[in-house]
C-alpha cells in the first residue's frame, strides 16, 4: 500500500496533547515517494505566496530539506514567479550552493540563508522566507509581535528580531550570522528585510509564516487605532500550547494544500 493510499484509509487520530481529530502524517516505504510529496507540498507553497501576494520580484524563497541526502535541500529557482513555479521547477542545492537535481539556478541569497539554517538546525526541515509587507512594517519599528491573540500567542517567546543589516544576504558570512541569531527559535524577524520562519515539517514552517504576517497586520492595525493589550505570559502560555503545536501547524497547511491545487492543478507538473 503507498503512502498516499494509507494517508487516505487511515483514519485514526494523531496522539497529541490538543486532543483535536487530526491525521498524522504520511510514513513512507520509498524515499522517491517522500521526496515526490515534498516537492509537491513546496510547489504549492510557493503558489500560496504568488496567491497572498508575497511575491517582490526575485525575492523570497522556500526550502525543504532532501529526505535522503540531508545535506541538501530543494527550493524555488532564481527568475521565477511564485505564482508560475511548477513541481519541475524545482531546483535540490548542496552545501556548496551547486545546483544537483534541476534546469533553473540558484538565487544566491536563497543558498546562503538556507543552506546556514539547515547546517545548523537538524530539527529545520524546512525553512520559509519572504519580503512581506505587514512583517517589514513591523521590522521597521524593530518590534516583535506580541501576544495580542490566540494566534500571535504561537510566537511567544518563539521569535527573535535581527537588525544587523549589511545589504543584500549573498555572503555564507551573513546567512550564517542569520542562522545564529535565528537560534532555536521558530521565527526571525529580519529588520530591513523580512521574515523567515522554520518548522519540523514543511507544512509547519509555511503555516507559521502565513500565521505571522497576518499577526503583524493584526498588530499594527490595532497600534494605529488605540493602545493595544497584550495577554499576560499566563495567558499566552496557555494559548501557545495548542496554537503553537507542530502538529496543528502541520494540519491547518493541509486545507491550504487542498485549496491551492484544487484551484491551480497545473502546479504538480512534473
Amino acid at each position: 500500500m503507498s503512502a498516499v493510499e494509507r494517508y487516505a484509509r487511515e483514519s485514526h487520530l494523531a496522539d497529541t496533547h490538543t486532543g483535536l481529530p487530526m491525521p498524522e502524517a504520511p510514513i513512507f516505504d520509498d524515499v522517491r515517494d517522500e521526496r515526490r510529496h515534498r516537492k509537491q507540498r513546496l510547489a504549492a507553497t510557493l503558489r500560496l505566496f504568488g496567491k497572498f501576494g508575497f511575491g517582490e520580484g526575485i525575492s523570497g524563497h522556500v526550502s525543504v530539506r532532501d529526505p535522503e541526502h540531508l545535506d541538501q535541500f530543494w527550493v524555488n529557482p532564481f527568475g521565477v514567479s511564485f505564482s508560475l513555479v511548477t513541481v519541475g521547477d524545482l531546483i535540490c542545492v548542496d552545501e556548496k550552493g551547486n545546483v544537483v537535481d534541476g534546469r533553473h539556478p540558484v538565487n544566491p541569497s536563497a543558498f546562503v540563508i538556507h543552506s546556514q539554517i539547515h547546517g545548523m538546525r537538524a530539527d529545520a526541515e524546512a525553512a520559509a522566507h519572504a519580503h512581506t509587507t505587514h512583517s517589514r512594517a513591523l521590522g521597521a519599528l524593530s518590534q516583535l509581535l506580541d501576544p495580542l491573540d490566540q494566534e500571535s500567542a504561537a510566537f511567544f517567546n518563539d521569535q527573535v528580531l535581527y537588525d544587523d543589516y549589511q545589504g543584500p544576504s549573498i555572503t555564507v558570512e551573513q546567512g550564517r550570522d542569520i542562522a545564529e541569531k535565528l537560534g532555536d527559535k521558530r521565527a526571525i524577524l529580519l529588520r530591513h528585510h523580512g521574515l523567515i520562519t522554520v518548522g519540523t515539517s514543511l507544512e509547519a514552517a509555511v503555516h507559521w509564516f502565513f500565521i505571522f504576517d497576518s499577526c503583524a497586520r493584526v498588530q499594527l492595525l490595532s497600534m494605529a487605532a488605540g493602545t493595544p493589550k497584550p495577554m499576560t505570559d499566563a495567558q499566552a502560555l496557555a494559548a501557545k500550547d495548542g496554537f503553537g503545536d507542530s502538529q496543528v501547524a502541520w494540519f491547518s497547511f493541509q486545507l491550504l494544500y487542498e485549496e491551492i491545487t484544487k484551484e491551480q492543478p497545473d502546479l504538480l507538473e512534473e
